[in-house]
């Protein structure tokens, strides 16, 4: 039992440091990657409360069942934090990008959490012995994704409005004045 906690544990710290690099290089940011990742303590605990109402113990099958969460619950957060990073693109103001973010995205993570959730229900409600030991993972993934939702549709735009303002008031990740090269004949642009 020790030796497969300690693999479980090897193979988590594993998945969560190929989750960030996937997410770094496409954001081409340090930051955003963990405003995605917040949300996984918050599956965690979702996990052990469903654990707790229906009745289970915490068992190696639900370790399982939380490293899978892991890569499913930061697809929430991804959605909202990649569609307000393209409606900043598009020259959107910080706050209006992220609270149009939330409205325009709420319905879809909301409709895939309670999807994933109810194809897990069959599983997490059965009451044969045989199912009994698949039981424990598919409690981790489904109520760990119904908490982490809430819970992250709430914070991760709250986290990356504080982290953008960190920045700025930083002044990191900001582009420096360029000068542009005038054409013969024509003025000289200063760009931001």
């Amino acid at each position: 039992m020790a030796d497969s906690l300690r693999s479980l544990y090897t193979g988590l710290l594993l998945a969560l440091l190929a989750i960030y690099f996937l997410l770094a290089v496409p954001f081409r940011s340090y930051t955003q990657p963990f405003i995605v990742m917040i949300s996984i303590p918050f599956g965690v605990v979702g996990a052990v409360i469903g654990h707790a109402i229906m009745g289970y113990n915490l068992s190696v099958m639900s370790m399982m069942g939380v490293i899978a969460l892991s890569g499913v619950v930061v697809n929430d957060s991804l959605v909202l934090i990649n569609y307000a990073n393209q409606l900043r693109d598009q020259g959107m103001s910080l706050a209006d990008a992220v609270r149009n973010a939330g409205i325009r995205r709420f319905r879809p993570i909301l409709l895939t959490t309670l999807t994933t959730f109810g194809g897990l229900a069959p599983m997490i409600f059965e009451t044969s012995r045989q199912a009994r030991f698949m039981i424990p993972m598919a409690l981790s993934l489904g109520y760990g994704i119904l908490f982490a939702t809430f819970i992250s549709l709430l914070i991760v735009p709250c986290l990356y409005l504080v982290v953008e303002d960190v920045k700025r008031v930083l002044g990191v990740g900001q582009e420096p004045e360029a000068a542009t090269v005038s054409q013969p004949g024509q003025p000289a642009t200063v760009t931001h």
